[in-house]
């Protein structure tokens, strides 16, 4: 299964760039999530080119298409072919948003692996025709700034300190593709990846056939809003540090930030105070009514504008009605 050197070096100059204090670590092993499709089998294939020996693959089993344990004994038998520890990863789905759920579960699950196998890093196949899809996607939606970031190279897994890194962020699908087809390898196809009823297929579609645009160039895109992002992130965290304080019933907010900021400390104060996420689109409708001075309310907290500023209490309990 020989690669071309010139894509084997450049996936390991990504590697370095993104994790440059494990890279030359002999002792420092990488774990990859292989699905068996495309993406992630170039990821698999030019991982263990680029650091033999330190590459450990897992592959996540939802159970949610008859398909996946069949793809995951593929995924199996091509590591063992190379000599590259694999595990499968069974998982169940809760009901409600089952993407949203699976992503969570796959998260989670592989985490634990990571730990167990004392793994340094994870690594994720999502590459720029994803960043590119995604920012088509949500711009269709009318997302803000953190809807619109895409994908960091470097960060940590949902709910872990483990490393989570996405070396290949500045690759083509059609690249990996030829990684694969190079390898002689044939990669599973998700049927959902050709069914209209998804908005990324019907993006992924259109972007095929405009062939005026240029992927990469959206995908870096994205990144450039992923550094916007971040440096929000970093402003609303200043905010609330110098302009939050405590109150007896609640949180009081002296916004002194632009707008933009003034969303996310409020969106923390909701969190904090009332323990739920808030749709971004509320937010804003809380925060353009404390500009005009009215009171407003969003789950169970009140917010009220006066001379010193905003303040967040919880609703009071209602007493149950009595009957009779």
């Amino acid at each position: 299964m020989g690669l071309p050197a010139a894509e084997v070096e450049r996936f390991r100059v990504s590697v370095a760039e993104i994790w440059p204090d494990r890279v030359d670590d002999d002792a420092a092993r990488l774990g990859v999530a292989v699905s068996g499709g495309p993406d992630s089998l170039g990821l698999l294939l030019l991982a263990h080119a680029a650091l033999p020996g330190r590459i450990e693959a897992a592959t996540v089993d939802h159970g949610l298409r008859v398909e996946s344990a069949l793809e995951a004994a593929e995924v199996a038998r091509v590591c063992a072919s190379i000599g590259v520890p694999h595990q499968t990863l069974t998982v169940k789905v809760g009901p409600g948003n089952v993407q949203a759920e699976a992503r969570a579960a796959r998260y989670a699950a592989m985490a634990e692996w990571a730990a167990e196998r004392g793994l340094a890093a994870l690594a994720t196949a999502h590459h720029a025709d994803d960043q590119a899809e995604t920012l088509l996607m949500r711009l269709n939606r009318a997302s803000g700034v953190a809807g619109l970031a895409g994908a960091r190279e470097r960060g940590s897994v949902p709910g872990a300190k483990l490393a989570l890194l996405r070396p290949l962020l500045d690759w083509r699908r059609a690249e990996l593709d030829l990684v694969v087809r190079a390898a002689g390898l044939v990669a599973a196809q998700d049927p959902s990846n050709s069914n209209d009823r998804f908005d990324r297929v019907r993006i992924r579609k259109a972007l095929a056939e405009a062939d005026w645009l240029d992927v990469a160039a959206i995908a870096r895109s994205a990144s450039h809003i992923a550094e916007a992002d971040a440096a929000l992130e970093w402003m609303a965290a200043l905010e609330w540090r110098s302009c939050v304080t405590k109150e007896a019933m609640g949180l009081k907010y002296r916004p002194q930030a632009p707008r933009a900021v003034s969303l996310r400390v409020v969106a923390r104060i909701v969190r904090e105070l009332d323990g739920a996420e808030a749709r971004g689109s509320a937010i804003a409708r809380l925060v353009d009514g404390l500009m005009d001075g009215r009171p407003a309310s969003i789950g169970n907290l009140v917010a009220r504008s006066n001379a010193g500023g905003w303040s967040f209490t919880k609703a009071p309990m209602r007493a149950p009605k009595r009957n009779g």
